[in-house]
């Protein structure tokens, strides 16, 4: 079976992918697939920017975000004409002159990749550029793919690629996607240590974070800074320790990545 892999770690936000995902689809035709993309509304690989973390304290992740090919797919279920149809290989495609218009397939993707064209009056979505695996030629991956220069995307066999570490995006929906995502990103705490009595940042600092995943110890660097990262999620208490003194507060990775910014030693 087919699969795409996604690399958080490689990917640097060039948007290649998505550009290439317009440029091969947008007024380009490409039945029995799909119809032409919109210009505009939609982006059938769109590489979506989350900034984690507070100021200073602040990490960007991009992920590139298209159909999740499922096996145990929540559209072709809502589908009442059969329009919607997984290949041999595991591509989802959603057949246009099956699909009536309804929207019931839009309405039921939870990964919100599914879109209407109103022009056509048509549910569309990523194909996995299938008209060019079939062709074989001038190339025989995906355009996103094939214009990713970093290698955060891979397209092919399962069982050929490399899935160490990877992991589904949000399984627990049931769905069974089949597109695996590597070095997801983890939550994270972290601070600048100070001295307000020398305002100068403290080096060496020993803090320690304890939780119900266990303890996590860290020293802050040159800068007074500390990072934890790839943490769970869950309640913590970190504990900051510097010639003899003491400093001690809870934090909290249930919702959001922790930047504590300035932290006063006293």
């Amino acid at each position: 079976m087919k699969t795409f892999v996604v690399d958080l770690k490689k990917c640097v936000g060039c948007h290649n992918c998505q550009v290439a995902c317009k440029d091969e689809h947008c007024g380009n035709d490409w039945m029995p697939y799909a119809k032409p993309q919109p210009d505009t509304g939609q982006f059938w690989l769109k590489l979506e920017q989350k900034e984690r973390g507070q100021i200073p304290q602040v990490k960007v992740t991009y992920m590139a975000k298209m159909c999740q090919q499922c096996s145990n797919a929540s559209c072709m279920k809502a589908c009442p004409n059969g329009a919607i149809m997984r290949r041999d290989d595991g591509i989802v495609w959603i057949d246009p002159e099956k699909c009536q218009g309804c929207r019931a397939c839009v309405a039921a993707c939870p990964y919100d990749c599914i879109f209407f064209n109103e022009e056509f009056n048509l549910a569309q979505k990523c194909t996995g550029c299938a008209h060019l695996l079939d062709r074989g030629w001038p190339i025989s991956e995906p355009r996103c793919v094939n214009n990713c220069h970093v290698g955060a995307l891979q397209f092919g066999e399962e069982d050929e690629l490399d899935l160490e570490g990877a992991e589904k995006l949000h399984a627990e929906y049931g769905t069974q996607p089949n597109v695996w995502y590597k070095n997801l990103p983890k939550k994270f705490v972290a601070g600048t240590v100070y001295d307000p009595t020398k305002n100068e940042v403290v080096i060496g600092a020993i803090c320690t974070l304890d939780g119900p995943a266990g303890r996590f110890v860290e020293e802050t660097d040159h800068f007074g800074d500390f990072w934890f990262n790839d943490l769970p999620d869950g309640e913590f208490t970190l504990t900051i320790n510097s010639a003899g003194k003491t400093k001690e507060m809870l934090v909290s990775t249930m919702d959001k990545d922790i930047g504590l910014g300035d932290i006063p030693l006293t």
